[in-house]
């Protein structure tokens, strides 16, 4: 592979702090991307010679460090950093730039009282997550490779360790800019918007307000992937500010999951006791973080705090209206027209409170507009939905939009498969298995093969379609993996 690069650290220290990863003698490749791999031009065995290495010989190869940022955690602020993880170094492909992390890598100066460690179950979902969001065509982080560590991790019990080597176009989160604007001070703060702007945002570099613009084009990558999420039924769970990634990618896959049964109030986090991140608070959410990335970024939008504050307060107001335009548009696109209208608004408010009342299933209701799939998943033949797929077909006709295409439509909108938690947890509550019975691994890749092509139907998918039970469902928790 090439050099790796480290642009990052020509932005001011106290941004990050070098670090290196914790020694694993006994590390070995548990899980390799290898389409990922080809891509970025990385060998096998480059991440575990990288572990395994003597620390004199590390230090000629990489310079790894460790990002600081704050962040507001379900609301309240606070300082933070990477307490697992750690930038290897930048790997640059033609004209793109990518973040190489290593997490669960050790301890770091923003640990606090964490173990810096992650457990192989763990690094697993994050795999399996990410990659399942890759095939459903989201901006996310991917997953180079997990590595057992040879080590065992204590949690709630002792756990085999893993260390997850993941990609992204950037770690720079809001929270470092509220790092920036609240710890350190106005020159940081324009370093680091230069550095975001020349990184991702270019076309921001000559705007008559740079800092106006930036906040604007991360808003629009931010509502097109929350839309995204909400497209598929994905919850992220833990919307803090310092897990918004400026790059409009997702990323942190601990207490995610994917909505079985339609209801908005959904949350299956452990930690989110008052439903803060709840699916239907998405929306609302990503708005408020924006709101905090708009208020660290004041100092930049005028001279004048006076001023700022009021250009800031008529542009924040803007937010709500491009959420609701750019999740109508995605709404519309799941029932098969290409715009949204108010009609389209109205079918669509219609059909999720007939799904709410119902209890029907999320994927497989949107799913069966568009599939011939079984009775038994869909609710197409109830006489409330067959009657809202008269009216479905009466708008359709006044615009001449015929089924055919709207099918064509809805098929790349709306997919078939999606990784439920039930399988994911049965398939990771085998994971210590693997290196002992190859019928486990064997599960696994099929099941990465058919969630990695997830719009298309066959009635062999079946068994991969089948919500769990309700009950089954309302007991289901994520945690956060620390």
């Amino acid at each position: 592979m090439n050099k790796l690069e480290y642009s990052y650290c020509e932005l001011p220290s106290a941004f990050y702090s070098k670090v290196k990863p914790l020694k694993f003698k006994g590390a070995s490749t548990f899980l390799f991307n290898e389409t990922l791999a080809k891509k970025l031009h990385i060998s096998e065995d480059f991440i575990p010679s990288l572990l395994d290495s003597p620390s004199e010989a590390l230090t000629e190869i990489i310079s790894p460090f460790a990002q600081g940022y704050a962040g507001h955690q379900f609301g309240h602020f606070t300082m933070l950093g990477d307490g697992r993880a750690l930038v290897l170094g930048e790997v640059v492909t033609n004209t793109q730039r990518f973040d190489l992390q290593l997490k669960g890598s050790g301890p770091t100066p923003y640990s606090r009282r964490g173990d810096g460690r992650a457990t192989l179950k763990a690094m697993t979902r994050e795999y399996i997550i990410s990659e399942a969001m890759e095939a459903l065509h989201i901006p996310t982080s991917r997953s180079l490779a997990v590595l057992s560590t040879g080590e065992s991790v204590f949690r709630t019990v002792p756990e085999p360790g893993a260390v997850l080597a993941r990609v992204m176009k950037s770690h720079i989160r809001v929270g470092t800019f509220e790092y920036a604007r609240y710890f350190l001070d106005v020159e940081a703060l324009q370093s680091l918007l230069s550095y975001a702007i020349d990184r991702l945002y270019p076309s921001c570099k000559n705007a008559n307000n740079p800092a106006l613009e930036f906040i604007k084009s991360v808003a629009k990558t931010q509502f097109e992937l929350v839309a995204d999420w909400m497209r598929v039924g994905f919850i992220h769970g833990v919307m803090n500010t310092d897990n918004t990634a400026i790059s409009g990618e997702s990323f942190d896959y601990g207490p995610c999951a994917f909505m079985n049964q339609y209801d908005p109030n959904t949350v299956f986090s452990s930690i989110d006791t008052q439903g803060r991140y709840a699916f239907a608070n998405q929306g609302a959410i990503i708005q408020w973080n924006l709101i905090r990335l708009t208020e660290a970024l004041l100092p930049l939008i005028d001279p004048s705090e006076a001023q700022a504050l009021a250009i800031a307060k008529s542009f924040i107001q803007g937010f709500e209206h491009e959420w609701h335009r750019i999740y109508q548009h995605m709404m519309a696109q799941k029932i098969g027209f290409t715009e949204a209208d108010q009609e389209t608004e109205r079918l669509v408010h219609s059909l999720l409170k007939l799904m709410e009342e119902h209890g029907t299933d999320y994927t497989n209701t949107f799913a069966g507009l568009c599939h011939s799939i079984p009775i038994a998943l869909s609710p197409w033949e109830h006489a409330a939905f067959m009657e809202w797929k008269k009216e479905w077909n009466s708008y359709a006709k006044s615009k001449e939009i015929t089924l055919e295409e709207r099918k064509q439509l809805m098929s790349t909108r709306n997919p078939v498969i999606i990784p439920r938690n039930h399988l994911v947890e049965s398939i990771l509550s085998e994971v210590e298995y693997w290196g002992k019975d190859t019928s486990y691994s064997t599960r696994f890749n099929e099941a990465l093969a058919i969630w990695n092509n997830p719009y298309r139907y066959d009635e062999s998918l079946i068994p991969w379609m089948t919500p769990p039970t309700a009950e089954a469902n309302q007991a289901h928790q994520t945690y956060c993996g620390t």
